[in-house]
């Protein structure tokens, strides 16, 4: 019902003249980007987010947009009646990347960055974080003992409560090699067949040669997310920290055959983040980094913590056109019952 209400609420924003006047006040108080974040291209209607984007956006990659920001701020303000820039992110690397948004963004001519985790393209294993879902899904057992509690898998609420411990210990992981030593030994325990699905299949990672099929393009350009996508505040080893950003710089650098200038912090709060990861990231080499803080970036923003606004195919293209245009943060204050971010999302949980 409240997705129904914030549809409603968008198309009032929209077709009121409001999208509209809200980009061109925009556009008057100076220059700025826009950088949206996808993860998967499925599940939704992403061909019209892009119709809606490449019709009042100058949609590009995300190095010429920021070289652009950043360094050209004069000639932007003397072109401000121009469409105002704008990057699409994926973040992960998801197969429907490459079956999906790719063929689109070749149809439709627009310009896409996607960040890549090297651990995953290598291993081809399933995303750690849609594992407590999957696996629990998949369990051939009836009963399983996590830390001290038995879950019956019988019992709905208890298959959930057993997904969210699942998600709470891979979240909370002091380092990848305990991540993954749990993951080996809870999918034994479930007894989990081996085999995907084609569901699973269809958000497995990325392959090598789909990542140089796509870069051979020039629609697609990559950017780094770290070699095993750790949440790397939680990290215990500084030095971990520093591997994560550096090696995956490393590795794609050698892959790909040309410098690999932008990063993106794993789910990308504040609070996801760290000391450790802000230096470790200036100290890679990386000229910017993006974040999943909500907002557009301007001349003055900060390089290692962009902000980006968060977005998905199942979304409604009103909303996003609300989201982008900056509407629904004028208007938020005026909403009771936190109405805007369950419409428009809190952040990235990925």
């Amino acid at each position: 019902m409240r997705k129904q209400i914030g549809v409603f609420v968008a198309a009032c924003f929209y077709y009121s003249g409001l999208v509209k006047l809200a980009r061109w006040w925009r556009q008057r108080t100076g220059p700025y980007l826009i950088i949206l974040n996808y993860h998967c291209a499925t599940g939704g209607d992403l061909r019209r987010h892009l119709l809606y984007l490449r019709r009042h956006y100058r949609v590009l990659h995300l190095e010429e947009a920021l070289q652009e920001l950043y360094t050209s701020p004069g000639r932007e303000k003397r072109g401000r009646h121009r469409r105002p820039p704008l990057v699409l992110t994926f973040d992960d690397g998801y197969q429907d990347n490459y079956t999906h948004a790719f063929a689109l963004v070749r149809e439709l001519r627009i310009p896409m960055t996607i960040f890549l985790i090297p651990g995953y393209l290598e291993s081809g294993d399933h995303f750690w974080w849609r594992e407590g879902n999957r696996l629990v899904q998949r369990a051939q057992v009836d009963k399983v003992t996590l830390e001290g509690r038995t879950y019956h898998l019988n019992e709905a609420g208890e298959r959930n409560a057993l997904s969210r411990a699942i998600d709470t210990r891979l979240r909370h992981a002091k380092s990848v090699a305990g991540r993954e030593a749990f993951l080996r030994a809870i999918r034994e325990a479930l007894d989990v067949p081996s085999c995907g699905t084609a569901e699973e299949r269809a958000t497995q990672p990325l392959t090598w040669a789909q990542v140089h099929e796509m870069q051979e393009s020039g629609w697609v350009s990559f950017g780094a997310h770290t070699m095993h996508h750790p949440i790397l505040a939680y990290l215990a080893n500084p030095e971990e920290v520093r591997w994560e950003v550096e090696e995956c710089r490393r590795v794609l650098e050698q892959h790909l055959e040309h410098p690999v200038r932008s990063f993106a912090y794993p789910m990308g709060q504040p609070q996801h983040i760290g000391e450790n990861a802000l230096c470790a990231v200036q100290q890679a080499g990386y000229d910017w980094a993006l974040t999943t803080i909500r907002g557009p970036n301007g001349p003055q923003s900060d390089p290692y913590q962009l902000r980006r606004i968060l977005s998905e195919p199942d979304r409604h293209w009103l909303v996003l056109a609300a989201e982008t245009s900056g509407v629904w943060k004028f208007f938020s204050p005026l909403w009771k019952n936190n109405l805007v971010n369950s419409v428009v999302g809190k952040g990235d949980d990925r």
